[in-house]
């Protein structure tokens, strides 16, 4: 499973943001006193308090997060009891290793070590090398990277704040660590107690999960670190349990009531209702695409962004293309809705199939414009229910055009569109909204469909050029895909 989709369902299922920190250290750990000098004893009891923690705590939480360094301290012991430790945490409950992982030279064989044999969902990184220290994580595709961009560490002032408040070097770690991924894959670790700083952070990584530490102080204030750090869905944080609860008795009635003033400081916060605010164009270009104004907005909102990417397949790219923001925009949305319609209303079709599950929002809102009904073909089949393969009412024969939101192998469209011949409809035409032109529109021919595109990459990357969103450097990047 996909690490952010393990995370979410954790967060769900148990209703927390809680994480526990799993560190094999004698200084927390009840009567530590008693195995001083045998250290296969001291080994053992810590295994018997950690997997205890595990046991009370796992409805608790949304993940774990062992300390490497800790474990590394018992040499090979220590990370056997690591190894052990990691199949008692329930499957459903991600694992965060804090590793702070800095080398460029043993990245690949780390990776491959942390995520496939020790089969960990995430892992902390140090920045400080750049991208190539983390493209060997990110081509995980379904693991998180967590990077290091804030420390709570006095000594650290020095370095992360240089060169001064206004534009402190912690924040531009920040803006450079999110051209390296998606916010899928990609995300932040910071340690703070200053509300500022975290909302500083949140301001420029409105996206991002914020994995949060060293928040508690004799003056902390809870509900001002939350508010300041939450994103526009009150959520968006992962925090710690104070490390000094994990040798308490009373641990489990402690977790219950800090997870309560979690959700109650998110469910009273008081929020204005977003609105929609009017894009305009900033810009008058001579040779003017007719899509200009959608392709320059789906820029601005961040839809379309520039740097090394590495998609679902592994493969890396100089961009990345993120749609889901488009319905939370309602002037981009019927827009794109708009572009659509003008390729739908040539073809001849008696139902309009999205795919899910990126196309669904904008199936559905074509079928309201041009008043034709909607189905879908389920992306899996439960095991329950009416076990229908295609959701909505048809009548074999009927003709069906097929709308999804990216063409870059074809797959999804195909499979989408073979189910929906599995039923006895009849497909003849594809529509997406940007093609990576590969080649797959011939591709999707020789399988005997026609396929349309609102947008080209070459047309979006030509008009971000000549506007001015595009540096030579990046445009120069793209083309050559």
């Amino acid at each position: 499973m996909i690490f952010i989709e393990k995370l979410n369902g954790a967060i769900t299922h148990n209703q927390s943001l809680l994480v526990i920190a799993l560190d094999p250290n004698p200084e927390m750990m009840p009567s530590a006193d008693t195995f001083q000098g045998n250290e296969d004893e001291l080994i053992n009891a810590l295994e018997s308090w950690l997997t205890g923690i595990i046991s009370t705590t796992s409805g608790l939480v949304c993940a774990y997060k062992p300390t490497l360094g800790f474990y590394e301290a018992f040499g090979g012991k220590g990370l056997d009891l690591l190894i052990r430790l990691l199949q008692k945490i329930p499957d459903n409950i991600p694992v965060i290793l804090d590793a702070k992982h800095g080398d460029l030279n043993t990245s690949s064989v780390f990776a491959r070590t942390i995520f496939n044999t020790w089969n960990v969902d995430a892992v902390t990184l140090n920045p400080y090398i750049g991208q190539d220290h983390t493209a060997p994580f990110l081509v995980y595709p379904d693991r998180g990277v967590f990077i290091l961009c804030h420390t709570s560490n006095p000594g650290a002032v020095n370095i992360q704040g240089y060169p001064g408040p206004d534009n402190p070097f912690y924040l531009q770690v920040i803006r450079e660590a999110q051209t390296w991924a998606s916010p899928e894959n990609l995300f932040l670790e910071v340690g703070t107690t200053s509300p500022e700083i975290l909302a500083k952070i949140r301001s420029i990584a409105p996206e991002r999960w914020i994995l949060l530490r060293s928040i508690w102080s004799k003056t902390n204030n809870l509900s001002a670190l939350l508010l300041a750090g939450f994103n526009g869905q009150n959520s968006g944080l992962l925090l710690p349990v104070p490390q000094d609860w994990l040798k308490d008795d009373g641990l489990v009635d402690k977790l219950k009531n800090l997870r309560e003033e979690i959700n109650n400081i998110r469910t009273q916060r008081v929020s204005k209702p977003e609105e929609a605010t009017l894009w305009t164009p900033n810009v008058c270009l001579l040779n003017q695409h007719p899509h200009q104004d959608l392709i320059l907005q789906l820029y601005d909102i961040g839809c379309l962004i520039f740097g090394e990417y590495v998609q679902a397949s592994g493969a890396i790219f100089s961009y990345y293309i993120d749609l889901r923001r488009i319905i939370s925009n309602p002037q981009l949305f019927q827009e794109v809705l708009k572009a659509y319609s003008e390729i739908l209303k040539e073809l001849k079709f008696d139902r309009i199939a999205g795919i899910p599950y990126g196309s669904l929002p904008t199936a559905t809102g074509l079928s309201m414009l041009l008043h034709r009904p909607m189905i879908f073909p389920r992306k899996e089949v439960k095991a329950h229910g009416t076990r229908r393969l295609i959701e909505g009412d048809f009548q074999p024969g009927e003709t069906v055009v097929v709308v999804d939101d990216i063409l870059i192998s074809g797959k999804s469209a195909i499979e989408g569109a073979e189910k929906l011949q599995s039923a006895g409809l009849i497909v003849n035409d594809i529509v997406v909204l940007i093609d990576h032109e590969e080649g797959v529109k011939d591709k999707l021919k020789q399988r005997g469909y026609n396929a349309y595109s609102v947008l080209g990459l070459s047309e979006i990357s030509d008009t971000l050029f000549e506007s001015g969103r595009l540096s030579q450097e990046q445009y120069d990047c793209v083309r050559k895909h």
